[in-house]
């Protein structure tokens, strides 16, 4: 169970610090680490507690506990948490700091305008390691597809998405 619990520590404080444009840009490699290397659970377990975290009310991380409660019980979501939220609170509070005592130099420019690319694209290759775990039938890729469409589209709130995508899967429609 040590052994575990050090690697879960490894894991997400590596995470943590890579977090670049929110904790979403981590869900591939994250993925990959539970699921292709520990093989701690499967890509649908994986789909499966990433859907509860975003369904839940607070910060797009709390995968990362209900992975560490999955993994190792009460003592991985302890060490999952604080490990995915400490490190980067403090260097987020560091960086601030250090960040407002240079408003107007070029190069910060060029620093922002090279990590929102960036984090568009950590957070575009999240979302296809998830659709390509949940999207096994032509239903769930539609329901993808249309999810997708009015997000960007439309100003529906993103809770009535979640509660027409809960309905669908609850009437067993494309099982």
């Amino acid at each position: 169970m040590n052994e575990t619990l050090t690697a879960l520590a490894i894991i997400f404080v590596q995470l943590s610090l890579i977090a670049f444009g929110g904790g979403n840009t981590t869900l591939p490699e994250m993925h990959r680490q539970v699921v292709d290397v520990h093989h701690w659970m499967t890509s649908a377990d994986f789909a499966a507690l990433y859907a509860l975290a975003q369904a839940a009310p607070g910060p797009n991380m709390m995968v990362v506990p209900l992975i560490g409660w999955n993994v190792a019980g009460a003592a991985g979501m302890a060490v999952t948490t604080l490990a995915i939220f400490g490190p980067s609170s403090i260097l987020t509070v560091v960086a601030l700091r250090l960040w407002h005592g240079f408003r107007n130099p070029v190069w910060r420019q060029a620093i922002q305008g090279g990590l929102v690319p960036i984090s568009v694209g950590l957070v575009a290759a999240s979302a296809t390691i998830i659709t390509r775990t949940v999207d096994h039938t032509w239903v769930f890729a539609a329901i993808t597809a249309a999810s997708a469409f009015a997000a960007t589209r439309t100003r529906l709130h993103p809770l009535w998405l979640l509660a027409a995508g809960g309905a669908i899967g609850w009437t067993g429609f494309g099982q």
